[in-house]
């Protein structure tokens, strides 16, 4: 629920937030606006997107019940659940044929009956799309990816180019529809589309009729294996195609001339989809596909993505927020593509735009900020992995290279100073071998309950025993040797090992050396990695001319 600071009105609330209130679609809140002149004005908001005052909503709900009972839809939703339980679609498509008027079967008493009750007072237009919009927020609830998610149709839409009203939409993989429709909106459009499930493509259909699209064609098929558009070239490709799919017809398919760009492995299903979607454009045409994060940097799909970029196809990739597709947490990509125009390639592009959304909410906004965005010469993206994720490109154009270069040396600076004072002053001992007359063996202080393992690690167990002692002895060279196996493995608490007599201040003299040495020993690891970052800040910084040699 939303929390306006307006002390005036009080908190508002969305659309969507009132009809979880009522229990009904926010397309049947979309109708009470409409159909009810007492309704509440928006309090608040944008014109698309309006807020209402809770007090006055919650006010019109009780006087007109809608809060106290459950509405037509829900009944006739839990009807058609009882009936066609994980099968909605064949229940939403025999729903939308009994609205057009076409021939099916029968449908159920139950459903049929409460179908007539609500026509008797909702359009045909409202009530399909009362059941997609159910359709859709059940499959979001439950995680699936049967249909395109909200938020997907919600980015592809903004990223969409800007189409002529006669242009041709084309989704070769259009599940119910959702994305194509609402892409598609102007009425001279020609939409077309493919779907491999042949209820889904009914519904979709169906649905266009009932909404009056008289442009639309939706036919069912698998695309990549049987093209029920051989000969369509459309001035724009939508698709969010199936995700992970290995079985996607590579065998038979091995010769087929949309893999111009390169024959897909098995593993790369959506680069098969994706050129499948770029066969099928007009010179100019755009494809903006719905891809996995993992299909920018891939192995296997490194040969394709070349040359997407060396022909200067890829327009633009767009890392969206994680949590758009609902199905999951992982954050996808938008790829935008473009057929050059003309065979001279004067006219590709040669930059490509990356556009990384993912520090941004999933309901936040879609135009990215200055630091979202750079536009990456081609050639900076031709090395040995061809990672087209947006991240990785913007990270290294918004560096503060001269800013991180400072911290990192004087951070260095002060490691190699701390560790020069961290050395234990040491002198001339009795020489080797001096300390080896008088010893004892782990194994004998453990069976005199002097020692104890924390893990791995042998520790003291008496106020007899230095434990930086014990430890500094054992991970000598000569106790080393003791531990090590024939097979060469090393075993760190070797029993074997042997540690010299001597009397606990002794003890605590050598442990204190030993805990330096420890200390210095960590702290050289640190200065390895220090020097590791500040070589490759130095290099790079050098490289991209954000650092420069000191005159």
């Amino acid at each position: 629920m939303t929390d306006n600071a307006s002390s005036s009105v009080g908190p508002l609330v969305t659309g969507a937030e009132i009809a979880r209130l009522a229990g009904v679609t926010r397309a049947a809140v979309s109708n009470w606006r409409r159909r009810y002149d007492d309704f509440p004005a928006p309090a608040g908001g944008a014109a698309n997107s309006p807020l209402f005052a809770l007090a006055e909503v919650q006010e019109w709900l009780d006087k007109q019940r809608k809060g106290q009972e459950v509405s037509p839809e829900v009944e006739l939703w839990q009807a058609m659940r009882a009936v066609y339980g994980e099968q909605m679609v064949v229940g939403l498509a025999q729903v939308a044929a009994a609205l057009a008027g076409e021939p099916g079967p029968s449908l159920p008493d139950d459903v049929a009956t409460r179908l007539e009750a609500l026509a008797r007072t909702e359009s045909p237009v409202d009530l399909v799309n009362a059941l997609t919009e159910r359709f859709m927020d059940s499959a979001r609830r439950a995680g699936s990816d049967q249909v395109t998610p909200e938020r997907v149709v919600r980015a592809v839409r903004h990223f969409a180019p800007q189409l002529a009203p006669d242009a041709t939409v084309f989704d070769p993989a259009c599940g119910t529809g959702v994305l194509l429709l609402s892409i598609a909106t102007e009425s001279g459009m020609r939409s077309c589309g493919q779907e491999m499930d042949a209820d889904s493509a009914r519904f979709a259909q169906l649905r266009a009729d009932l909404l009056g699209r008289s442009g639309v064609r939706i036919v069912a098929g698998d695309s990549l294996r049987a093209d029920e558009w051989p000969d369509l070239r459309a001035d724009l490709v939508v698709c969010d195609p199936p995700a992970g799919v290995t079985e996607w017809g590579r065998e038979e398919l091995l010769l087929d001339s949309r893999w111009e760009l390169g024959t897909p492995s098995k593993a790369e299903g959506e680069l098969a989809w994706l050129q499948h979607a770029y066969a099928h454009t007009v010179p100019g045409g755009q494809v903006l596909m719905v891809m996995s994060a993992s299909v920018a940097y891939r192995k296997a799909g490194r040969r394709i993505r070349a040359e997407l970029v060396r022909r200067g196809i890829v327009r633009q990739v767009i890392a969206l927020p994680p949590g758009t597709a609902t199905s999951h947490a992982l954050p996808v990509h938008l790829w935008c593509l473009q057929r050059p125009v003309g065979t001279s390639g004067a006219e590709a592009n040669h930059t490509v735009r990356m556009i990384d959304l993912t520090d941004n909410s999933p309901d936040g906004k879609l135009e990215p900020c200055p630091d979202q965005v750079a536009d990456v010469p081609l050639i900076e993206l031709l090395d040995d992995t061809i990672d087209l994720t947006p991240g990785s490109h913007l990270r290294a154009r918004h560096r503060d290279y001269p800013g991180e270069y400072t911290a990192l040396r004087k951070q260095l600076q002060d490691e190699v100073r701390r560790l020069a004072a961290l050395l234990p002053e040491l002198v001339a001992g009795g020489g080797p071998g001096s300390l080896d007359g008088s010893t004892t063996s782990v194994a004998d202080l453990a069976r005199a309950g002097l020692v104890a393992y924390d893990g791995a690690e042998p520790v003291s167990a008496s106020e007899q025993l230095d434990t930086d002692y014990l430890q500094g002895f054992l991970r000598s060279s000569v106790n080393a040797r003791r531990s090590t196996s024939t097979s060469g493995s090393y075993r760190f608490d070797g029993r074997g090992s042997r540690i010299p007599r001597m009397g606990i201040d002794e003890q605590r003299r050598y442990g204190s050396a030993f805990r330096a040495l420890s200390a210095f020993e960590e702290g050289m690891r640190k200065v390895d990695e220090l020097s590791r970052q500040l070589a490759e800040v130095a290099r790079d910084g050098l490289a991209t001319g954000a650092l420069e040699p000191e005159e």
